[in-house]
């Protein structure tokens, strides 16, 4: 859990990509979204699914970087505000003490 949350915190992005996922995380339906997303049929666990989306992102971040005219600011911003909806449904991990 902790790998997860340390890469996702390490992950830097455009501003404008992260606003435009932040206001249509509200929209964001699970059960409407995800499979159309990730192009797949049926449910699958958070943890199943956070997996499929870090790696669908790194694609499409490199598609980005690359200046590739096959990239879609529309779909990426579509996988992150799936991958921060998704890292919601995680259980959180107690905290601590010292």
């Amino acid at each position: 859990m902790s790998d997860l949350n340390s890469l996702l915190s390490s992950l830097r992005r455009p501003r404008l990509l992260i606003r435009a996922a932040r206001i249509g995380l509200s929209d964001y339906r699970r059960d409407r979204d995800l499979g159309r997303i990730l192009q797949e049929e049926g449910q699958t666990t958070a943890h199943l699914a956070l997996d499929a989306l870090i790696t669908a992102e790194a694609e499409i971040e490199s598609i980005r970087k690359a200046g590739d005219v096959t990239y879609s600011a529309r779909r990426h911003v579509e996988i992150l505000i799936a991958l921060m909806a998704e890292l919601k449904l995680l259980p959180q991990a107690p905290a601590q003490s010292c």
